[in-house]
């Protein structure tokens, strides 16, 4: 097994943690802006019936948007979870359980913090549709306004729950992938283990006057 020669560090476990977890969170809020405004918005059309009815619909193949909003999102926040394991993983005195968690949860908060800045900006950025107030008159039956996109797959909690625990969990498996890297069972963190092993001293066989006879007997008189 080779040496653990790891320096002690100057935070311990604990504020090495935490550090991680804020700077995930502050890393969730440039992930939500900037998803703003990669994100497209949905073109809308809402028309004026016959019978006095306002209806909203689609434009065009408008809506396959209603899903890349929320693909854009995952695919940031798994880019943010994969990057911060790695680089967790290089911070080679702090590895350990306690990493472990600070990526979880950072990562996790990380996520709600995008998707609540993200749509708060692109809602901000692209307004909020209101059919009751949509400027349609029977001279002008149809109007053309887009809408921010989504954020998430769906609207009910599982869904929700389900986009905000990804990134966390595709961290701590990325981060258990690089422990299996490593043949020591300290990770190479602080404080080293070292493992004593037992080797059992080498002895040959026992001696026998069969074998190792102390001289020539003489032969017995008669």
């Amino acid at each position: 097994m080779s040496t653990n020669t790891v320096a002690p560090p100057r935070l311990s476990h604990l504020q090495a943690a935490i550090r991680v977890a804020l700077a995930l969170v502050g890393v969730g809020v440039v992930i939500g802006v900037a998803w703003a405004w990669l994100a497209p918005p949905i073109n809308l059309v809402i028309a004026l019936t016959k019978a006095g009815d306002r209806v909203r619909g689609y434009v065009g193949d408008e809506s396959d948007l209603l899903f890349l909003g929320a693909f854009v999102m995952t695919g940031l926040l798994f880019v943010m979870a994969v990057t911060a394991a790695v680089a967790a993983w290089q911070w080679r005195p702090h590895r350990g359980p306690m990493m472990v968690g600070a990526l979880s949860i950072g990562s996790l908060a990380a996520a709600g913090a995008a998707a609540g800045v993200g749509a708060m900006v692109a809602r901000w950025r692209h307004g909020v549709v209101d059919v009751a107030a949509a400027p349609v008159t029977p001279e002008h039956r149809v109007f053309y306004v887009h809408e921010a996109p989504a954020v998430f797959f769906g609207h009910g909690p599982f869904q929700i729950a389900a986009s905000l625990v990804i990134p966390a969990g595709v961290a701590a498996l990325v981060y258990a992938i690089c422990a299996l890297s490593t043949k020591r069972d300290d990770l190479g963190g602080w404080p080293p283990v070292e493992v004593a092993y037992l080797v059992s001293p080498a002895t040959g066989p026992a001696q026998t006057a069969a074998t190792d006879p102390l001289g020539d007997p003489s032969s017995p008189s008669h």
